[in-house]
């Protein structure tokens, strides 16, 4: 996300995204660092603290509405000739690290970041660390000077730039990738080669993630071609785009609101658990109270969307539905959610004497497989090793999904033909609760390392 701007629904995909990706590889045994790259630096800066100052100036002014304030401090920009002026000046005086700018500076990241964190406490995404553009900002002109030397970053109609083999602009002139702009600011390539220097360098990355829109494509093409001839990025260092397409209304068309405005990311949320709870509220008959039904309502709405997010191929675009989403039929969460539920329902049956209290049984000393709808469940469930394998390699969350998806519907056709409660002998039974547990504990596994809390009733 960027400063002083409210995420909206476009900010979902590479938050849960990447949140996934980080879960599963994590879980893979790898020592994963989940970095928040916010832009938090450049230009647009001059012009927001200028605005904060002549705010605070003459009251405290309330940061609570970031899109407010940033169209305010734009328009006077747009209008104000000597407001531009100072706005100017004011982005040279903030890279130079003045006090006052830097104070004013710091006060807008800090309002923003509180505003962030709301979004992230209701996707329960957790061990993130922010480090924005600003943290590079102090190794940017040792870089160029090092590219310089080097004779890899050239000048250029009064910039400098690196030029690649094999790509060009449309009259077939070489494309550059320009890292100091002809005013002398620098741009987003430089900082993200100042990135992959640090990463590699100092802290010794292996493999390196950049979970982002797919309209970037070209841009960290260029980057990562440019960091490996360059030396930033070593031989055996895998640099990786993770791209993603667009959130579209249900009509195919941008995802806005009726007045045309981008949907907030806050909004879209607290609508999904608004929604949910209308749904859900006249089902619940099983849960006990209202602090209960609450948390179920949370966990089926929020996971409702981050379900029918990572449940596509992320390189496409999908259409934003809450009616599809939310659907109990289907690859969706709340399927997911009474599956497993509908399993603790029958481990507490088989196991406890009060059904209140949910104990999982021990396993079995012997799995037996009597019936094909047996056979058919414990071939799924052998597969997960290598699912997780595959989602780690190839980075495509809807595999995870589609497993999921595929398992609770080999459980539904188990619990259909095969009893577990009545099963015919003590045995049957034993093995069968097995079959029951390590389902649930897959359904929990995977829910989790996409980011969905489940419930035990429903």
């Amino acid at each position: 996300p960027n400063i002083a701007k409210e995420m909206h629904v476009g900010h979902l995909r590479s938050t849960i995204i990447g949140d996934t990706l980080a879960n599963v590889l994590e879980f893979a045994g790898h020592d994963v660092k989940r970095l928040n790259h916010v832009g938090d630096w450049g230009t647009q800066f001059g012009m927001l603290v200028e605005h904060l100052k002549d705010q605070t100036s003459k009251a405290q002014y309330n940061l609570g509405d970031l899109v407010e304030f940033y169209k305010a401090a734009k328009k006077r920009f747009d209008v104000d000739e000597e407001f531009k002026t100072r706005a100017r000046e004011g982005v040279v005086k903030l890279q130079a690290g003045d006090e006052g700018a830097l104070e004013a500076w710091k006060s807008l990241c800090e309002a923003s970041r509180v505003e962030y964190q709301k979004i992230y406490d209701m996707l329960n995404i957790q061990g993130l660390e922010e480090r924005g553009e600003s943290f590079y900002n102090p190794f940017l002109k040792d870089m160029i000077q090092e590219l310089s030397t080097q004779g890899y970053a050239v000048d250029s109609e009064g910039a400098k730039s690196i030029f690649l083999e094999g790509y060009t602009n449309r009259d077939g002139s070489p494309l550059p990738l320009i890292v100091r702009k002809s005013d002398g600011g620098f741009n987003y390539a430089a900082t993200d080669l100042a990135a992959i220097q640090h990463r590699t360098r100092v802290e010794k990355a292996d493999r390196i993630l950049y979970v982002t829109d797919s309209g970037q494509a070209q841009h960290f093409e260029m980057v990562f071609k440019a960091a490996k001839l360059v030396g930033f990025a070593p031989s055996e260092v895998s640099l990786e785009h993770v791209p993603f397409g667009l959130v579209q209304g249900e009509d195919g068309k941008k995802f806005a609101t009726r007045s045309g405005d981008t949907v907030k990311l806050k909004d879209l949320l607290e609508e999904a658990i608004r929604v949910a709870g209308e749904d859900m509220s006249t089902r619940m008959e099983d849960v006990a109270t209202t602090k209960e039904v609450q948390n179920v309502i949370q966990a089926v709405g929020i996971g409702a969307v981050k379900y029918a997010d990572l449940s596509l191929n992320r390189e496409s675009n999908y259409k934003f539905s809450y009616t599809r989403m939310l659907s109990l039929n289907g690859n969706t969460a709340p399927y997911m959610l009474y599956a497993y539920a509908r399993i603790c329902g029958i481990i507490r049956k088989a196991t406890a004497k009060d059904e209140n209290i949910m104990m999982w049984p021990e396993a079995a000393d012997q799995i037996i497989l009597s019936q094909d709808a047996e056979l058919q469940l414990a071939r799924t469930l052998v597969k997960l090793p290598d699912i997780l394998s595959e989602v780690e390699s190839e980075l495509y969350t809807n595999r995870l999904c589609d497993y999921l998806f595929e398992t609770s519907q080999k459980f539904n056709q188990f619990y259909e033909n095969c009893s577990v409660i009545n099963a015919e002998t003590p045995e049957l039974k034993a093995s069968r609760l097995s079959l029951c547990t390590v389902t649930a504990a897959t359904i929990r596994l995977l829910m989790t390392l996409l980011g969905i809390q489940v419930v035990d009733r429903l």
